[in-house]
């Protein structure tokens, strides 16, 4: 059971009139994370998020998503269980299981809900709330499709094998109070309408209205509505199969052919107002079905990268665009919005009917569920690869079909043929010749039972295929003569999907009735289509891995053939399959250097088709260990050693079996190098000039200096102050990142300090007589072998402004220039240069750098 919280309910209830019309339920889309596992309810109005629910069994799986106002029915497609959140009770509970894949969906609208089963042709009326059903199924041909809603609550269902679309209303709506979570509905689902909307066995693609459907006959290019006003038909042209979209909202069908780009927009009266070519993307994808909305047609790639946008004359628009798609995009009109999503992303965007676009943060945390406890959750999607755009083949007339066989009945024949090369273009249609007729038959039909012939006389049949570049050859059957001996039908075929891919089917032998059966010809049954698919000697047939698409419902049907070429009636149909096998290779394998810690690394990778089985796990292997990854498409592994390559494998597991491995090699952080690249030094300061290689992590870098002082940040240069000139130091560099610390050492020597001998007014300018002469008792500025003016101890004197070096400082004689030199008093003497090493009062030297006695070390 999933559960949400009680407060689902103050999003709606507990706002004013105001808040309450912007958080109404009308104007909102619940939409799907895959990534994330969550469904999230997006308001139209806001283009904000307001609810965000877990629903974690389903993570990185499809999910399909039905809605109404009330409920929101999911139905996940890779397990095929089915849940029904009731948005006034604000719970959701699994409590429904159908067959997995491709071919199973639910219906919802207001307080109905159908489970439409399309291989087995089987329509199931059910409770929303509980999922159980409500009266009797009904049963169409098995190979069905469409199972949607018009506008008006009636359910619309296409039989390809009987060319009619069939209306179908719910039972009556649960009485208030009545039974069970909703309540219980009273009667049965009926059959409305049916009305002839194609041949029998063509290709038909199927749209709701709002009161009614427009199916397009694939096999005609015709576009049948049935409405409540008089059904209407127009033969369009298309340049190749077509398509539509699930739903139309307003009167103009939007009718797309994926391989050619190619868009129609066919009003109510079947006029074509628009037609164009959708440019194509960098990725030559094909389009998913247009979008009709507002006036204008938005068309996405298959790749989900680009929304293309045209106005109502076909003239491209400003395009919508996702960065990190992750897949395929849902395009759905509620409620006069746009909703575009993008399940394999945090984005989805809302279109206005305005056509003003806003994009949408699905993963918000200000809001109802946001901010979950912390789960396991996949990585953003790895950097889109640039794709190199592919080369499409040259398009020809299509091959002739294969293994076309006939087999008599009772007045009528079988004919069945394997499909054709199509030679670079959709086939559109198959065309059977014989007995003086010509029949139109489905490309994914590939079938035809020809009916009003003569028992004993002898037929034969030819069957080619159509593509857009016309007619391929003919392949002629075996000839056949209608007979009343014809035997009985087999048993009801079983079938079996197989680890490797393939699918077994079998069954009870049929009753020769006297004549011998010659072979068994097996056909498969998918969602609106049924095809050959062999044929075989004894009682059961192993269709080989790849015949059939990985994740698709297939049934199967079985008619056997005598020794006389009289086939018998189909088989009962068999339960659905889903065929399977090991899972693709991972794609996009990174493996990273983790910098911030050791012997670490960040494996990456995109996740691979499943085929056909949930991905259950991942297996990470490398330095001889293997860590099982779930829920997510990333791992950090550790414990190896610095600077080490690490080949990492990465192979993902599900019922098939485990998958090829995708690989990658990264290595660790290993302990930087440090190169010293050279020493610049003034009197008083060192800069260390350096090169650091991290080792693919992030360094930090200190100098020390013994007598001075060392500094930290840059790994470029770093700087030593406080030193004293004319000496030679050892400088100590250390680079640390986190595989550990390394050091290197550097010696420099810097520069003499020099002073100014001074006998002149700074103030004044003014300069005694003797400052630059001998004068008896007073020579300038006299220099000194000790630290006080004892004139015995002179070494001599220097004119004003001589540059003298100097060593260090000395205390000594109170020294008072009280005539020049700023009036100078100090008792601190200056070792300076002057036949050798003597003495000069501070007083009487400007030392260079701001005259700083702290520039110079004490003697």
């Amino acid at each position: 059971m999933l559960a949400l919280t009680a407060g689902l309910g103050l999003t709606v209830l507990g706002l004013g009139a105001a808040d309450e019309a912007v958080a109404s339920f009308d104007a909102a889309s619940w939409v799907w994370s895959r990534g994330k596992g969550e469904v999230s309810r997006v308001n139209g109005v806001t283009a904000k998020i307001d609810t965000r629910v877990d629903i974690g069994q389903a993570r990185g799986h499809s999910l399909e998503v039905s809605q109404s106002d009330r409920f929101v029915i999911l139905r996940d497609v890779n397990t095929g269980a089915i849940a029904s959140m009731d948005l006034t009770q604000l719970q959701a509970f699994w409590n429904q299981q159908t067959s997995p894949g491709v071919g199973v969906s639910v219906a919802l609208h207001d307080d109905s809900a159908f489970i439409v089963d399309s291989v087995q042709g089987k329509v199931q009326q059910v409770d929303p709330a509980s999922l159980q059903a409500i009266g009797q199924p009904i049963n169409f041909p098995p190979g069905i499709t469409g199972g949607a809603f018009d506008g008006k609550g009636r359910l619309w269902i296409v039989a390809p094998s009987e060319g009619t679309a069939t209306a179908i209303t719910p039972a009556p709506k649960p009485t208030e109070g009545g039974g069970g979570q909703g309540g219980s509905a009273t009667g049965e689902p009926q059959r409305v309408r049916t009305e002839s909307v194609g041949g029998p066995s063509h290709d038909f693609k199927v749209t709701t209205l709002g009161d009614g459907i427009a199916v397009l006959d694939r096999t005609t290019n015709e576009l049948v509505r049935v409405t409540d006003a008089p059904t209407t038909r127009t033969t369009l042209p298309l340049t190749g199969p077509g398509t539509l979209p699930e739903h139309t909202a307003g009167g103009t069908v939007a009718v797309t052919v994926p391989d050619s780009r190619q868009v129609l927009g066919v009003d109510p009266q079947g006029g074509v107002k628009a037609k164009f070519t959708v440019p194509p993307g960098a990725a030559q994808s094909e389009l998913q079905p247009a979008v009709a909305y507002e006036g204008f047609y938005y068309v996405a790639d298959a790749d989900g990268g680009t929304v293309h946008v045209f106005d109502q004359a076909g003239q491209a628009q400003k395009p919508i665009t996702f960065a990190n798609p992750g897949g395929s995009l849902e395009l759905e009109v509620r409620e006069n919005y746009l909703f575009i999503n993008a399940p394999g992303s945090p984005v989805a965007q809302v279109v206005d009917n305005q056509h003003g676009v806003r994009p949408v943060d699905k993963y918000a945390d200000d809001v109802l569920g946001g901010d979950p406890p912390p789960v396991k959750t996949p990585p953003a999607t790895p950097p889109k690869q640039k794709k190199k755009k592919p080369q499409k083949p040259a398009i020809s007339k299509p091959g002739p079909p294969r293994n076309v066989k006939a087999a008599a009945g009772n007045a009528e024949a079988r004919v069945t043929w394997q499909a054709a090369a199509n030679n670079g273009a959709p086939i559109t249609k198959y065309v059977v010749a014989g007995n003086n007729q010509t029949f139109q038959v489905g490309a994914d039909q590939r079938s035809l039972v020809v009916t009003g012939l003569t028992n004993g006389e002898t037929y034969q049949f030819q069957v080619h295929a159509v593509n857009s570049k016309g007619d391929g050859p003919a392949r002629a059957s075996n000839p056949v003569k209608p007979t009343a001996e014809v035997p009985d039908p087999p048993g009801t075929p079983a079938a079996e999907a197989k680890p490797d891919g393939s699918v077994t089917v079998t069954w009870p032998a049929a009753n020769g009735q006297g004549l011998a059966i010659e072979r068994y010809t097996v056909t498969a049954i998918a969602e609106g289509g049924t095809a050959p698919i062999g044929d075989a000697k004894e009682t059961s047939l192993t269709i080989p891995a790849g015949q059939l698409e990985y994740g698709k419902q297939y049934a199967f049907t079985v008619v056997a053939v005598n020794e006389r070429g009289a086939g018998s009636k189909v088989s009962a149909v068999s339960n659905s399959v889903v065929p399977f096998t090991k899972p693709g290779k991972p794609e996009n394998v990174e493996a990273a250097t983790v910098g911030t810690k050791a012997g670490t690394i960040k494996v990456t990778w995109a996740a691979p088709a499943d085929n056909g089985r949930p991905i259950s796990k991942y297996v990470v292997k490398a330095g001889g260990r293997s860590t099982d990854v779930t829920g997510g498409t990333s791992v950090t592994l550790d414990g190896f050693g610095a600077g080490e390559n690490v080949t990492v494998e990465v192979i993902a597991v599900n019922e098939g079996g485990e998958s090829e491995a995708g690989s990658a090699t990264a290595r660790t952080v290993a302990k930087p190098t440090i190169t010293v690249t050279g020493v610049d030094t003034t009197f008083n300061t060192a800069t260390v000039k350096l090169s650091v290689d991290a080792g693919g992590g992030t360094a930090t870098c200190a100098l020390a200096v013994s007598g001075g002082t060392g500094s930290n940040g840059s790994c470029s240069s770093l700087k030593a102050t406080k030193l004293a000139p004319s000496t030679k130091y050892t400088f100590t560099v250390k680079a640390s990142n986190a595989a550990g610390e390394v050091t290197k050492t550097a010696t420099g020597t810097t520069e003499a300090l020099y002073g100014t001998a001074t006998c002149i007014n700074g103030s004044t300018g003014d300069q005694k007589t003797y400052c630059n002469k001998d004068v008896d008792g007073r020579n300038g500025n006299e220099i000194f072998k000790v630290t006080k003016q004892d004139d015995d101890q002179q070494a001599g004197w220097v004119a004003n402004g001589t540059r003298l070096q100097t060593y260090c400082k000395k205390s000594g004689e109170e020294v008072y220039a009280y005539v020049y030199n700023n009036d100078k008093r100090s008792t601190w003497w200056i070792q300076i240069d002057y036949k050798g090493k003597t003495y000069i009062p501070w007083a009487w030297l400007n030392l260079d750098g701001g005259d700083d006695l702290d520039n110079l070390p004490t003697c």
